[in-house]
């Protein structure tokens, strides 16, 4: 199994009176994701699902990348929350009776928690070393059998001026 890890676009800043999930992407933050969707379409990327954290500025990620056709089908999932762990993810999405081995999943959500996630399927253990960029990708493979903690192999780590 594929999962990129895709951090959500430029969204408002934080200010009183906006709640943090209910931050949007900026134009320039839609704009930006919406040209990194379309490179990706033309390096013939295609996901068989995009899992999004139920925050607004990711959720508007999600759909511009389902707009552009990377994928037909979007869920929203509680685990991608900034507050999510990546242990209780990786037991409800990353079951094999869920996806055949072959799968490629698009997760769209929120740092420190990607660059931490990928470090943890990497390395077992968070190094500080990864950093993703708004609208950029992490892409792990994930190992055909056996737990992917400490097993996994990164293959793509692109900030989106690579893209844009």
């Amino acid at each position: 199994m594929e999962v990129y890890l895709i951090r959500h676009g430029i969204a408002e800043e934080q200010q009183a009176g906006i709640k943090d999930e209910e931050r949007q992407l900026t134009k320039e933050g839609r704009q930006k994701t919406e040209k990194v969707a379309q490179r990706l379409v033309k390096l013939g990327l295609q996901f068989d699902l995009i899992v999004t954290s139920p925050l607004v500025r990711a959720r508007q990620t999600a759909e511009i990348l389902l707009e552009v056709g990377l994928s037909s089908q979007m869920e929203e999932s509680n685990h991608l929350a900034p507050n999510g762990h990546i242990s209780s993810w990786l037991d409800y999405w990353l079951q094999p009776k869920n996806f055949a081995p072959n799968t490629q999943l698009a997760v769209v959500g929120h740092e420190p928690c990607l660059s931490n996630w990928a470090e943890i399927l990497l390395w077992g253990e968070v190094k500080g070393g990864l950093v993703l960029k708004k609208a950029g990708m992490i892409g792990v493979k994930l190992p055909e059998s056996g737990e992917p903690v400490g097993r996994s192999q990164m293959f793509w780590l692109t900030p989106p001026r690579y893209l844009l």
